[in-house]
């Protein structure tokens, strides 16, 4: 076997005579080579070239019939013209699969879905195999930069098309940027991730396949940022442009038409004011509009498309014009349907999953869980892995808060070092971690890059409680009424609310904390809520305590600054100070202004992402970035653990994971459109 270079991958040339069609090659088929030290895809024909064939196209039987249950979808053409003419060819990890079957999920209610069940049918112009580390094509048929990373230039495939059988093109993604991602009356305000340094890029669309993204200044990381994020870089402008008024003059009359106020109405019954792929749709959020409306969802690239959306939970089935096929030509994926259940109490989830009655799940699964899991796997017909998180539980408290006097001991960094060494990390570790966690401060970057002294890593972990109560002494957080219980320096009980969600921490650890934090005389009460409800109150500025999962990788933090800006994170994870995201929104006009660290922070992180890897400016930043975050104690870290990753036995084509993270979004580096089931 041999390898022939095709950029900077090298492509392995298999050992068979030229056939009329392509045999089902595989991973298991290469010799055992570790996982991403060869290509487990390719374009059509370097495919053909390396394996010495001529591939010839099948469809799934059912695809018609699948087909039919999408309101909106024209009759279906014949597959040839329905495959882009270079579709990606992805090799199975194990087998070539057999189409059928239907892939069951649970997910938290209330909410529209979960990253974990996002993520097997997510498709973006560029992923990270599942080396982690290797960026390579997905929507995208390649890439270049410029020599200083400030134009970022996409090529398309030609006769790519949209679930409703429209092209796909470089229109698209102009679409998106331009008339959805930057128009305020879809987003309030710009995603740090469409901006650099807070300045818009310019989207050129020279033809229909290329997308040249123009830079104000560098940053690399845009292309990790689309390897690893929800938020797509493109819209079906076909679809959702007939209702923007900037595309179509009479886009609102059309929305009138349809009982809706304008244009922008119909915009957010279909794609929302989030980049979530799994916001409701007009099924569930215009049940009363929806039979004038074009179609049901509005149509996707991905590798299902919804076909039924209710508050029980959604229904999905296989999308005909996806894009990829396997080394038979078979066209993908080969699962025809998916289902989706919400369950939002933790103990109903575990169950249904001991019962086996889900074929896979991660997001909401904590460490605690892992050993009714592990008990059960042979009776329930499941597996589980236990692999490393990329975050860390951890603690913030509400430096903005509404309460005044609560906001002075909150801002107070002895109050924040009290309450880190307060906290016994070796108990946490012992009895809900069951000793797998390497206590460990949160430091911003994770894993933390060698080039960052190490040091933080451990700063203000040591348990302490006498130094604890010091510290409470000096912040003026004692006890005054002599009930047993420190007060606030003006003589108001200070009691901490700890809300917390399992989908981002476990119930064990909040509790374990916050007997802690009682031994040194802070009184608290533990409560569970659901994540939107968390999310809610966290946005609302109403929480005291921040408790949930926290960090990212370095490639990722280069292409999104959100973890280093106040409020620290998006909705959807830990956050705290939102009056001075308040303030840096505004300009200064409203809200808390931050204090000089989180200024520095704000101009470093830009720094950063600007900056060449690996030069002294670069190194230097980043030490600063992660001083300041750590000395100041805005999050304060738990011990970093492995997580339990389920699926059913069923289901094949399954790897090992290298993490149990959302960071690099779940199944996403695994190819979770060659799973199959073998029942």
């Amino acid at each position: 076997m041999k390898r022939l270079l095709f950029g900077s991958v090298a492509l392995l040339a298999f050992p068979m005579a030229a056939a009329a069609s392509c045999p089902g090659i595989t991973v298991a088929d290469m010799g055992g080579i570790a996982p991403g030290a060869f290509p487990q895809q390719y374009d059509l024909a370097d495919f053909q070239t390396a394996a010495g064939c001529t591939m010839e196209f099948t469809e799934n039987p059912a695809i018609a019939e699948l087909n039919g249950k999408i309101r909106g979808n024209p009759e279906m053409p014949a597959l040839a013209d329905r495959l882009p003419e270079e579709p990606l060819v992805v090799v199975p990890y194990d087998a070539v699969g057999k189409y059928g079957g239907t892939l069951d999920a649970l997910s938290n209610a209330t909410e529209a879905g979960t990253s974990d069940f996002l993520s097997v049918r997510h498709v973006n112009l560029v992923r990270y195999s599942d080396d982690l580390e290797t960026i390579v094509p997905n929507v995208a048929k390649s890439w270049e930069w410029n020599e200083d990373y400030t134009q970022l230039t996409f090529h398309l495939r030609k006769g790519h098309k949209w679930s409703d059988g429209q092209p796909f093109t470089s229109a698209d993604v102009k679409f998106w940027y331009d008339n959805l991602a930057l128009d305020p009356n879809v987003n309030e305000k710009p995603k740090d991730y469409v901006t650099v340094a807070g300045e818009r890029m310019e989207v050129e669309t020279p033809d229909d396949l290329t997308v040249i993204f123009k830079l104000p200044a560098p940053k690399p990381g845009l292309l990790a940022h689309f390897a690893t994020h929800f938020a797509q870089g493109f819209q079906p402008k076909h679809f959702l442009g007939q209702f923007h008024p900037d595309i179509n003059p009479d886009a609102d009359k059309l929305a009138q038409e349809m009982g809706f106020e304008n244009g922008y109405a119909v915009i957010m019954a279909y794609f929302g004011n989030s980049d979530w792929t799994d916001t409701p749709t007009p099924q569930l959020n215009s049940p009363d509009k929806i039979a004038k409306m074009p179609a049901d969802t509005m149509p996707t690239l991905e590798s299902h498309i919804v076909i039924r959306d209710t508050t029980e939970g959604r229904h999905f089935v296989a999308n005909p014009y996806f894009f990829q096929v396997d080394t038979m030509g078979q066209q993908l994926p080969y699962i025809n349907e998916l289902d989706e259940v919400y369950a939002n109490d933790q103990e109903v989830r575990l169950l249904k999953l001991v019962n086996g009655e889900a074929d896979y799940k991660t997001q909401s699964l904590q460490l605690a869980d892992a050993p009714i899991l592990l008990e059960n796997q042979e009776k329930g017909g499941y597996s589980v892995q236990l692999k490393p998180k990329i975050t860390i539980h951890a603690v913030s408290f509400n430096v903005t808060s509404a309460d005044e006097e609560k906001r002075k001991v909150f801002g107070d960094l002895r109050f924040r070092q009290a309450m880190s060494i307060a906290i016994n990390r070796e108990e946490i570790n012992e009895t809900a971690y069951f000793g797998e966690g390497v206590i460990q401060q949160y430091t911003g970057f994770s894993p933390l890059p060698d080039y960052v002294d190490p040091k933080w890593k451990t700063f203000a972990t040591e348990y302490d409680p006498d130094g604890a109560k010091a510290l409470l002494d000096e912040v003026g957080v004692v006890d005054k009424d002599g009930d047993g219980f420190r007060d606030l320096p003006n003589g108001a009980p200070l009691v901490l609310n700890l809300q917390f969600a399992t989908q981002g921490i476990a119930g064990q650890v909040v509790e374990l904390i916050g007997q802690h934090w009682a031994n040194v005389g802070i009184k608290t009460t533990v409560k569970e809520i659901t994540p939107d409800e968390y999310r809610s109150a966290q946005s609302s500025n109403q929480l005291d305590v921040g408790l949930w999962e926290k960090g990212q990788p370095v490639g990722i933090v280069l292409g999104n600054n959100e973890l280093w800006v106040p409020p620290f994170n998006n909705y959807f994870d830990h956050r705290t100070g939102m009056l001075w995201a308040e303030w840096v929104d505004t300009n200064g006009a409203s809200g808390v202004e931050p204090p000089d660290y989180v200024k520095q922070m704000m101009d470093d992180i830009n720094t950063l992402q600007s900056a060449p890897s690996g030069t002294d400016e670069f190194k230097a930043t980043a030490n600063r970035l992660v001083e300041n975050m750590v000395s100041n104690l805005l999050f304060i870290g738990t011990a970093l653990t492995p997580d339990p990753i389920y699926h059913r036995n069923a289901l094949k084509n399954f790897p090992e994971f290298k993490t149990a993270s959302y960071e690099y979004y779940r199944t996403y580096p695994y190819r979770p459109s060659q799973w199959y089931f073998d029942e």
